[in-house]
């Protein structure tokens, strides 16, 4: 789309938009700078506390309790209001974030990750459900090119502060930090959001049932994946897909649905580009231990694996707001071609990481490139993959549709992370 007068950057950054702006960017980044921070600070946790063996179920379990609250925001919206709906996210996620800053073990850890990872569910579904409602259909574009930009100077902010704290031997303090950001967060919304929302779905109905198959379908695979026997690991890996396929069968039609109507369709459009968010959001799910394989098999320290980590924000941001405001035709380019960018790059990194790099010029600063592929190429299409799910979302599924969006991003992540 051509930009307008009505649809520009100075638009959308200026006076109470501007505010509103800042409100909702700040759910997605509260949520996904944790993710990041954390899993930078993990090796000084497990090395403090204990607990190396349910290392990875810090991601599984956090990620989980997210898929739950993303599925749940539509219908805390329609039951609280917007407002409120943030409200309760927030108390959640502070809860959850305290826990983790005081945990005297692994366990703690893990209940405090997945009370925080329930408060971040809920502040991204709200978080993307909110562009529809608090800005007119000519911002939603430069609106999710924003938000959604956050994952990538995410990647920037959470290893950073991680690597941070875990070298100066504080990680709790990584979690008390993220506390005042989240309260600042409070205080916009308060002032800047409406406590109800005029464009209520129809009547909401929970999917229990298939939101805890799903959460078995995780369980399974992050069980299998502790084996080092691999029929196990691909046993755990059918099981999971065999659950999928039977939850979107059942989920196909139903009066509580996870997806919006229509998505089910043989080439349906909804189907194509919920695809494309799993499949990216796939790619993604590197992040979780190349910090961990930087400071073993590269020996790098914390903070500098970090900065290794910024290389994804930088292109994912940069990816983000050079297709921001392009024609039809362009855009369509960037969705076609930035998965195959992800795609070279995610080989490329395959290549380097086990390799002895120091007997080369520039030594492990050479993953940079493929880094910066891999978030590139996601930059340049996921805003344009989510508004067109809003454009094309049946009329009174509009909460559904972005609230799934969220679920199946992080069902994604929960699969691959393993």
């Amino acid at each position: 789309m051509t930009p307008t007068t009505n649809d520009s950057w100075a638009t959308l950054l200026s006076g109470r938009n501007g505010l509103r702006s800042l409100a909702l960017a700040g759910g997605v980044s509260v949520h996904a700078i944790n993710v990041y921070l954390v899993t930078t600070i993990l090796p000084s946790v497990v090395r403090d506390i204990g607990g190396l063996e349910y290392y990875a179920w810090n991601m599984t379990l956090f990620v989980m309790a997210s898929i739950l609250g993303s599925t749940l925001s539509p219908k805390f919206i329609q039951s609280f209001g917007l407002r409120n709906a943030f409200f309760i996210a927030m108390g959640i996620f502070i809860a959850g974030t305290a826990c983790c800053a005081v945990a005297p073990s692994m366990t703690a850890m893990l209940m405090g990750r997945t009370v925080q990872g329930l408060g971040g569910g809920f502040l991204l579904g709200l978080s993307y459900s909110a562009v529809r409602i608090v800005f007119e259909e000519a911002l939603w574009p430069r609106a999710m090119v924003l938000i959604s930009s956050m994952w990538g100077v995410a990647t920037l902010i959470g290893p950073t502060l991680g690597g941070i704290f875990a070298q100066s031997g504080h990680w709790r303090l990584a979690f008390w930090s993220v506390i005042p950001v989240v309260l600042l967060l409070l205080v916009l919304v308060w002032t800047q959001i409406k406590p109800t929302s005029s464009r209520d779905d129809e009547n909401v109905k929970v999917p229990a049932g298939k939101i805890v198959v799903l959460g078995l379908s995780v369980f399974i695979v992050s069980y299998a994946s502790l084996s080092d026997q691999w029929p196990i690991n691909a046993l755990g890996l059918a099981t999971a897909l065999v659950l999928t396929i039977l939850v979107g069968r059942a989920d196909n039609g139903s009066a509580a649905n996870l997806l919006p109507h229509g998505t089910y369709r043989f080439g349906g459009s909804l189907a194509v580009y919920y695809l494309c968010v799993a499949f990216l959001s796939l790619a993604v799910t590197i992040e979780v231990f190349i910090p961990y394989f930087l400071q073993t098999i590269h020996e790098q320290r914390p903070l500098i694996a970090g900065y290794f980590m910024a290389s994804i924000s930088f292109g994912w941001t940069s990816g983000s707001f050079l297709s921001a405001g392009r024609s039809v035709q362009a855009t369509e380019r960037y969705v076609q071609f930035g998965p195959l960018v992800s795609a070279a790059g995610l080989l490329l990194l395959a290549i380097l990481m086990p390799l002895d790099l120091t007997q080369y010029m520039g030594g492990a600063y050479w993953l940079i490139l493929p880094l910066v592929c891999i978030g590139g190429g996601i930059g340049v299409c996921w805003p344009h993959l989510l508004t067109r799910v809003f454009h094309v979302a049946p009329a009174g599924q509009e909460n559904i549709a972005s609230a799934a969006i969220i679920t199946v991003q992080l069902y994604a992540l929960a699969l691959g992370g393993r």
